[in-house]
């Protein structure tokens, strides 16, 4: 089985959220997901906290081998992981 960490789209139409998810690669997009990480909400501005994740579960899921998606990568850079 093979496994993404991703984004999981939720939100009105124009007012997107974002969660962040480890799911098996053949699960749609908002779909069926393993575990939920944390949340990425765009609208807020750059200097406050739109992206929150517990760093504990993100390590664990990428010691089993999960993969994250480019953007959740950035993610994971911005905070030195």
């Amino acid at each position: 089985m093979s496994l993404k960490i991703r984004l999981a789209r939720g939100g009105s139409k124009k007012r997107p959220h974002y969660s962040i998810v480890v799911a098996d690669v053949r699960s749609p997009r908002d779909g069926r997901f393993i575990e939920k990480l944390g949340t990425y909400n765009p609208l807020l501005p750059k200097d406050g906290e739109r992206v929150k994740f517990d760093k504990e579960r993100v390590e664990h899921w990428l010691s089993k081998g999960a993969l994250p998606t480019d953007r959740v990568l950035r993610f994971l850079d911005a905070e030195g992981m």
